[in-house]
């Protein structure tokens, strides 16, 4: 243990000395698996470049937890996280690498669906239920929220459905965007309108 902190303190000293952001990032690398190794690091996140923009993934032990769009303020949603979750949230890419691989996969339009364990805690109820229904919906197909609710059993529950989809903790992933106004419009999208069409349009032309 001693050596593993000689070498992170040599690393530390390298890195201010030479201001070298290729020895920080390894410093950060080596602090992140240092905590998570020490059961320190309840939240692991990173940020991917996609067609729709900046996309911040993160994760616990459990699976990921949260995908939100730069639109939504990528350092209000870590503060969120350290709310609802744990304050201990940290930059460790490392656990996001099979998220991040499959998304772009995605984009290039290799992969229809995601094999990635979800930590579903950030849902609750009836948007829990709306949400583990999304899969449902064929890569390419759309769903209207009307047929949504009554596929969750409460076929009244229209709005609901469209709440759920709003605040869905897993855009992407979990694909809220699949889902339409029965007039066959697209409706509204965390992500933003545009960012809704882009990805009904890749998946149409797929």
């Amino acid at each position: 243990m001693n050596d593993t902190k000689d070498s992170t303190a040599q690393l530390l000293e390298e890195a201010l000395a030479a201001k070298d952001d290729a020895t920080m990032d390894r410093l950060h690398d080596r602090l992140a698996a240092e905590a998570g190794e020490a059961g320190l690091l309840d939240v692991a996140y990173r940020t991917l470049d996609s067609p729709v923009g900046p996309l911040l993934l993160a994760a616990t032990e459990k699976g990921l937890v949260r995908v939100a769009f730069a639109v939504q303020d990528h350092a209000a949603v870590l503060q969120q996280l350290a709310d609802t979750i744990s304050p201990r949230v940290l930059r460790a890419p490392k656990r996001l690498d099979a998220v991040s691989r499959q998304l772009d996969e995605y984009f290039t339009g290799e992969r229809r669906g995601f094999e990635v364990p979800l930590d579903w805690r950030l849902s609750k109820g009836f948007r829990r239920e709306v949400l583990t229904r999304l899969p449902d919906i064929a890569y390419g197909r759309t769903a209207s929220y009307a047929q949504v609710a009554a596929a969750s059993g409460s076929p009244r529950a229209v709005r609901a459905v469209g709440t759920a989809c709003a605040l869905n903790p897993l855009p992407l992933v979990v694909p809220c965007h699949r889902v339409v106004r029965s007039d066959g419009s697209a409706g509204q999208y965390a992500g933003g309108a545009d960012a809704k069409h882009l990805l009904l349009e890749l998946e149409t032309a797929a």
